[in-house]
């Protein structure tokens, strides 16, 4: 079956910047995750208290237990890989905020049964992206940069990645406040710039005015059949 979502297009909506993860001093809060994450236990990468007090530790937090699933990604496997992240990006991602503005104007459209299905196809497909990408270790390290205000009572932290092949990859994580949840991430802005939720919204919103929300929902569970199979897409170009 030839996927309702265009494959090139997709392959920079919804992965490119776990795909640059894989594949590929500063301020005093500079942090290299890679030289100070310590092994977590082989039954658990949940974070093991909420650290939303501080953008930078949500960021910090996120990288460390990216950090551990691909140290032991051999060892447990996709299904491994999935239940160790799903807490992690349940605690420290917005992940209604992001499946709401992933659909834009369509979401006020939608009735609650699919608003609930769409919550919970963006969920599994978020960590099935990370799951099915991170599938191996080779030096990688997470350094975080700064942190800043910005728009709409936002914060950007900016980190980058070493690929451990020479390669450094800039990654900036949009956070913003949840209540008495503290900060939880919302978007990662591509190379710095190009915003992966933006990215997404534009792909969805176009597939679900050409062919409806059934065809979104088919697509994404495409996608995360692909990714559990090992099907990973390529490197954008």
């Amino acid at each position: 079956m030839v996927s309702r979502l265009n494959r090139p297009r997709l392959a920079v909506a919804i992965g490119v910047a776990v795909v640059l993860w894989v594949t590929h001093s500063r301020p005093a809060l500079s942090n290299t995750v890679e030289a100070q994450a310590p092994e977590a236990p082989t039954n658990s990468s949940s974070p093991s208290t909420v650290p939303g007090d501080s953008p930078t530790k949500v960021v910090d937090a996120f990288h460390a237990s990216l950090i551990d699933v691909m140290k032991r990604s051999k060892a447990l496997g996709y299904d491994g890989r999935f239940e160790q992240l799903q807490p992690v990006i349940d605690t420290l991602f917005d992940i209604p905020f992001m499946a709401e503005k992933s659909v834009g104007r369509y979401w006020k459209t939608l009735d609650e049964q699919q608003q609930s299905r769409l919550l919970a196809t963006f969920g599994r497909f978020t960590v099935a992206n990370y799951a099915g990408r991170f599938n191996d270790f080779t030096g990688q390290s997470f350094e975080t940069v700064k942190e800043e205000p910005s728009k709409q009572g936002t914060v950007l932290v900016y980190s980058r990645l070493n690929t451990g092949k020479g390669e450094i990859v800039q990654l900036n994580y949009r956070l913003k406040p949840d209540s008495d949840k503290g900060w939880k991430i919302i978007d990662v802005l591509l190379n710095g710039t190009v915003s992966e939720l933006a990215l997404r919204r534009s792909e969805y919103c176009s597939l679900i005015q050409r062919e409806g929300f059934s065809a979104l929902m088919t697509a994404l569970d495409e996608r995360i059949a692909d990714l559990a199979s090992g099907k990973v897409p390529e490197k954008a170009s």
